[in-house]
């Protein structure tokens, strides 16, 4: 299948792309490119290979969940340069 002026227009439009028209011809190049390596894609036996959900085969390690020193809240707001209500206080970013 090869692409035409009038296919990259088409592309284009449904992409809402801006293409100017001094670089269609390119493009209409880049996209036979791109369709020619597709079809070398395609004369690719995979036959016997079998489809994969994730390209590593190991399943993630995951650490236990351990209860660690709570109720500092105190000692994290004092690290800060401004608090309020327990909380901290930055600029407003937002109008």
């Amino acid at each position: 299948m090869a692409i035409d002026t009038k296919t990259v227009n088409r592309v284009a439009f449904l992409a809402r792309l801006k293409i100017d028209e001094d670089k269609i011809e390119a493009t209409e190049r880049e996209f036979n490119k791109i369709l020619n390596w597709v079809e070398q894609l395609n004369e690719v036996n995979t036959d016997d290979v079998e489809p994969l959900s994730a390209i590593n085969e190991t399943d993630l390690i995951c650490r236990e969940d351990e209860i660690t020193e709570g109720s500092q809240a105190e000692k994290i707001l004092a690290n800060a340069p401004m608090s309020e209500y327990g909380y901290f206080v930055v600029p407003k970013v937002v109008e």
